[in-house]
């Protein structure tokens, strides 16, 4: 293998120009403590740093700053940093990181080294979900900070429980989970060494049947298509390696598959008739047709609308009349049809590409579409089509197109800290920038520069994480949203928050 396939493979990247054949790879190193004896485990303590990939660079951090680069002349996987009798100098947080040819790594997990007499909290975690159901096994893990500690499991409420689990050559141990609850774990240096502080609890829920995945086409919960058409739909699980299930109604659709990864699955209906439309859901189980297992509960549906455009198309107007609303206005889109009993669709095109933006089943013979609250980003070409949902299933050309154009800045977000007075140092700081678009970028700034992205945000808000934060940290940060696709844009920046680092 070159080096220049090897360094690739180390960032998680390909020489293949396709986005979806990029190779997924953890980078982050693994950091532990390891005692001379465990039962003084601060008497003499080292840090232990491992790469996952070997390397010839390490870096060591204590509270956000860098306390040692070390560079050597052969490579490894592991470096081992001294720290000795833990004291008042050398207590705080730590994270390593490795790298090559002055590119690094990300941070690794999070050490607290505090010398006391109670270590600190271990991590619990859930894999590879937080809940039970039949046939599904669910782990708890544990991960403390010395390596060859004994790791007790404890379920709130539950005085009898208590699992109890060595890891002699580890730092971390597993619990499978029976029983829904809360659990924290803890561990211990040596049977009469005081136990660490608890972790943070983990909700173990119980669930009848496991909850349900998400149907879409074209990234849509619904589109318009001419008969004839190959459609893909796209079932996403939350979880990997189940058996995936296509319906229409209470009808079971064998139609050609294939994944890509193993928590998803791509159903391709082919040449698709006007009897194709309507609602179909999607639902997964774990295991195969061989076991008894339950079904999880139906995604919510995704809506095919086939119009052969044979029918008359309708009219579509606006309320008010004029085509470019101020921001903020209500606008109303009325699409009429010749007759009642139809299903209308409302569809938007930019930048070449047409989605469904709501459906309608109107008593009468008019569908009467609202747009609230318009903002620059309700810009575009609209029209709508009609089809029947009963034989023979006939579907209408599109009306012609209603331009609609609205200007004037985009709303501002608004940045919240979510923190109180100043961020102590190797703490993470978050802060909530709060938008009014969904599927957008938060980026959060300091001094004009981006410092933090969240790409493709479900909701108009987003959590962007400052991590370790170090005295280099401390400044005025802002918060804007944008988009290059379909219509591109850009948001005022919001009001400036100020990071106060503890000590600096």
């Amino acid at each position: 293998m070159s080096v220049l396939v090897a360094f690739l493979l180390l960032w998680g990247l390909s020489l293949s120009p396709a986005p979806e054949a990029a190779i997924a790879m953890e980078t982050r190193p693994n950091l532990w403590a390891e005692a001379e004896s465990l039962l003084e485990p601060w008497a003499n303590v080292t840090l232990m740093c491992q790469a996952r990939l070997e390397t010839l660079d390490f870096q060591l951090f204590k509270n956000g700053v860098c306390q040692e680069h070390v560079h050597l002349d052969l490579v490894t996987t592991e470096h081992r940093f001294p720290l000795g009798a833990v004291t008042g100098d050398t207590r705080g947080l730590y994270r390593c990181r490795s790298g090559m040819d002055e590119r690094w790594t990300e941070l690794s997990n999070l050490l607290e080294v505090n010398g006391a007499e109670s270590p600190p909290p271990p991590l619990l975690s859930s894999e590879p979900v937080s809940w039970i159901t039949p046939g599904l096994t669910t782990i708890l893990v544990c991960r403390g900070g010395f390596r060859g500690v004994t790791f007790l499991l404890r379920r709130e409420g539950d005085d009898q429980f208590l699992e109890v689990a060595e890891a002699p050559e580890d730092v971390q141990a597993t619990f499978p989970v029976q029983r829904a609850g809360n659990y924290s774990c803890s561990y211990r240096t040596h049977a009469a060494g005081a136990p660490s502080e608890p972790s943070a609890p983990v909700v173990i829920e119980e669930l009848a049947a496991p909850p349900p995945p998400t149907l879409s086409v074209d990234g849509e919960s619904a589109q318009v298509f001419l008969p004839g058409a190959d459609i893909t739909l796209v079932c996403v699980a939350p979880l990997s390696g189940v058996e995936f299930q296509l319906r229409r109604g209470e009808e079971v659709l064998l139609v050609p598959r294939a994944s890509t990864s193993p928590d998803r699955i791509f159903f391709q209906l082919k040449a698709v008739a006007s009897k194709d439309g309507g609602l179909y859901t999607c639902r997964y189980r774990l295991g195969n047709e061989r076991t008894a297992w339950p079904w999880s509960a139906d995604s919510e549906p995704a809506e095919l609308l086939l119009s052969d455009e044979t029918l008359p198309a309708p009219e579509l107007s606006a309320e008010p009349a004029t085509l470019r609303p101020a921001p903020g206005a209500l606008v109303q889109l009325r699409c009429r049809a010749p007759r009642a009993g139809l299903r209308f669709a409302l569809v938007r095109e930019d930048a070449g590409r047409r989605r469904v933006h709501s459906l309608q089943s109107p008593a009468g013979a008019e569908a009467r579409f609202e747009l609230r609250d318009v903002s620059l980003l309700d810009s575009a070409n609209y029209s709508c089509v009609y089809a029947d949902t009963a034989p023979p299933f006939e579907g209408s050309a599109p009306s012609a197109r209603v331009e609609l154009r609205v200007d004037g800045p985009l709303p501002r977000p608004q940045l919240l800290p979510l923190w109180r007075g100043a961020v102590s140092p190797g703490h993470d700081a978050v802060l909530r920038c709060e938008g009014h678009v969904p599927q957008v970028t938060f980026e959060l700034l300091r001094a004009g520069e981006t410092v933090a992205t969240v790409h493709g945000a479900d909701h108009s808000s987003a959590d962007l994480v400052l991590t370790y934060v170090g005295p280099q940290h401390a400044g005025n940060y802002s918060c804007r949203y944008r988009s290059w696709w379909p219509t591109p844009f850009l948001s005022q920046l919001s009001n400036p928050v100020e990071l106060q680092v503890a000590g600096s």
